[in-house]
């Protein structure tokens, strides 16, 4: 018994200086943001500022079109978010209640492009782009991006644990199937579907590689290469402002992961519950 809480307590202390490690990086980050330059350069590694300023915010906005790169990276990532969760939807349902001898062969498909690196697909997609004049815009962002098989597995996993007499009930009333999916399926697997849009939403917002290919001109960038392209240009001369700039990047996801982990956790540790 005295070993199991030994074992226990060493896990948790485990744990513990992991997440320290996850999330000190972050903090530092954002207190960072509100210091002066004397101040980094006085105490670099002291967490907390002498004083907590906001001029570091003006600066950013008198140097970076900083609502332009807002809107741009808001409508992408709600674009992208909007059109997977409606494609793996529909994928997963089909997936799940109108099943037939392929399925199984193409929901492995599906799964197998999970493990495409982006390397692989980068080539061909901006090589598509380009043809269809959509580079150096917002489109050509958000095109090839519409698809998603991670959704699709997240969602036909919940999916899979709705009772099928409910479904069968509708269907001897000759329910049409999105009727179906809009009034019975998405309502019981709402919570699902909230925690998938958000990691969509997160995961694009976050998006460097393919925006830094296909966008050129400053007025259509998105935050992350805003910000790579603001610490780029001011090196280590504005540590304090380069922190209140990445701490601008990550603030909204950051609130919509702390808003919706419940869901977001909930969502993946039951995503293996049914095979």
């Amino acid at each position: 018994m005295k070993t199991d809480k030994i074992g226990r307590a060493a896990i948790h202390l485990l744990l513990l200086c992991l997440s320290a490690c996850m999330v000190l990086p972050v903090v530092f980050t954002v207190f960072s943001s509100f210091k002066s330059v004397n101040d980094i350069m006085t105490n670099p590694l002291r967490l907390l500022p002498e004083r907590f300023i906001l001029d570091n915010y003006r600066t950013i906005l008198d140097r970076v079109p900083f609502g332009v790169i807002i809107l741009n990276t808001v409508a992408i990532a709600l674009t992208v978010m909007g059109f997977k969760l409606v494609t793996s939807c529909l994928a997963a349902y089909s997936f799940v209640f109108l099943r037939n001898r392929f399925s199984d062969a193409l929901y492995f498909l599906f799964i197998c492009t999970m493990f495409i690196p982006l390397s692989v697909t980068m080539i061909p997609n901006y090589i598509t782009i380009s043809k269809m004049g959509l580079l150096d815009r917002l489109m050509g962002v958000a095109l090839p991006q519409l698809c998603d098989a991670m959704g699709i597995f997240l969602l036909r996993q919940h999916f899979r644990g709705i009772p099928e007499s409910l479904i069968e009930a509708a269907k001897l009333e000759k329910t049409p199937h999105l009727t179906i999916l809009f009034k019975i399926v998405l309502p019981v697997a709402k919570p699902a579907v909230i925690a998938t849009g958000i990691i969509f939403f997160v995961n694009s917002w976050n998006e460097y590689v393919w925006p830094k290919l296909v966008l050129r001109t400053e007025g259509n960038y998105t935050l992350p290469l805003a910000a790579q392209a603001f610490i780029g240009a001011e090196g280590s001369a504005d540590l304090n402002i380069t922190m209140a700039m990445a701490t601008a990047t990550l603030a909204i996801p950051l609130v919509l992961f702390l808003i919706f982990q419940k869901f977001i956790i909930g969502t993946f540790a039951s995503s293996g519950i049914k095979g």
